[in-house]
């Protein structure tokens, strides 16, 4: 049976939709990775979707869920990558273990040009790293 992982943050346009990409990547078929936020901008930053198109990974498909959608819903593991997502998603009763990997906000700068797409890039490599060591302890 698949494990199931919810990743929240607070618009899902970028941190959340960054680590749905690479869950389902590492995890491969033994997990269903999903993510929203608690207070959904409605897409995924194109900054976000190109950084991981570098990575080899394509989430251009995805979408900016609200967390609403999964109360009541099981999960093995709830990870929050933003303070504001742990101050403001409900709490999942349906959630096995919740973790918190705070992540600078790469979308929420007043970075440009070049310096916010390595912004992009940093925190991409930070949030793959945390995946793989969460994976490489079970």
């Amino acid at each position: 049976m698949k494990k199931r992982v919810l990743i929240l943050c607070a618009g899902n346009s970028c941190r959340s939709q960054t680590a749905e990409g690479w869950w389902r990547q590492l995890g491969g078929d033994t997990w269903e990775v999903f993510s929203a936020g608690s207070q959904p901008v409605g897409n995924v930053h194109p900054l976000a979707i190109e950084v991981m198109r570098d990575g080899g990974i394509d989430i251009s498909e995805q979408w900016s869920k609200h967390v609403d959608e999964f109360i009541g819903q099981p999960f093995d593991l709830v990870v929050t990558v933003c303070d504001g997502a742990r101050e403001t998603c409900p709490t999942l009763a349906g959630a096995e273990k919740t973790e918190h990997w705070p992540f600078e906000d790469p979308g929420g700068t007043d970075a440009t040009g070049d310096n916010q797409l390595a912004l992009f890039r940093r925190v991409r490599d930070e949030i793959t790293e945390s995946i793989r060591a969460y994976l490489a302890e079970l």
